[in-house]
């Protein structure tokens, strides 16, 4: 049901002409590629064509404002794997927006989300504590309203998976596990 070829057509046909950004499957590790004289337009490059991986990077794309999108990785800082406890805290609230907005995509796509705190060889955290906290960012962003192209593609992707418009906050109906987090 999920094709990346889809996701890659919807992102096209509702940017490029706008925006000349494209979304690209990428061999390896994610990276947004900012237009050069080799290559004429930006490039949200998403890893070894995962559908998911696609979500996460085009939800980035969508929090970069016009300055950042000049950028390489739109010029953020990203420590790798293996972080220890300050590091992934800083990691995770840099990413409780675009996992939000990763959230709001998978939704109206009909895809399951999940959140990623993206650290297997270093600090452990309560996933479920990050998830508690981007699943607030979601609610808020119902609540406030999107950027224009955030809401582009929510729209996009609903009509084209016919799934609901607009967007609800009774569609992201999470309870807290707290039992789980028990000693982390």
């Amino acid at each position: 049901m999920h094709q990346i070829a889809d996701l890659i057509s919807i992102f096209e046909r509702t940017f490029y002409q706008t925006y000349n950004t494209r979304l690209i499957k990428g061999d390896s590790e994610p990276v947004y590629l900012p237009a050069t004289d080799y290559v004429l337009y930006h490039q949200v490059v998403f890893a070894h064509g995962f559908y998911a991986s696609a979500l996460h990077e085009i939800a980035h794309w969508l929090v970069a404002g016009n300055e950042r999108r000049l950028s390489e990785d739109y010029g953020y800082w990203y420590c790798p794997d293996g972080r220890d406890k300050q590091q992934q805290a800083d990691f995770e609230n840099v990413e409780v927006k675009p996992q939000a907005i990763e959230w709001l995509l998978s939704t109206a796509a009909g895809f399951n989300f999940n959140v990623s705190v993206d650290n297997l060889n270093g600090e452990q955290t309560c996933r479920f504590d990050f998830q508690q906290r981007v699943h607030q960012r979601v609610l808020t962003l119902i609540k406030n309203g999107f950027n224009s192209r955030t809401e582009s593609l929510l729209k996009a992707l609903s009509h084209f998976y016919n799934t609901p418009w607009p967007l609800t906050a009774q569609q992201f109906n999470w309870q807290y596990p707290k039992e789980l987090c028990n000693g982390v």
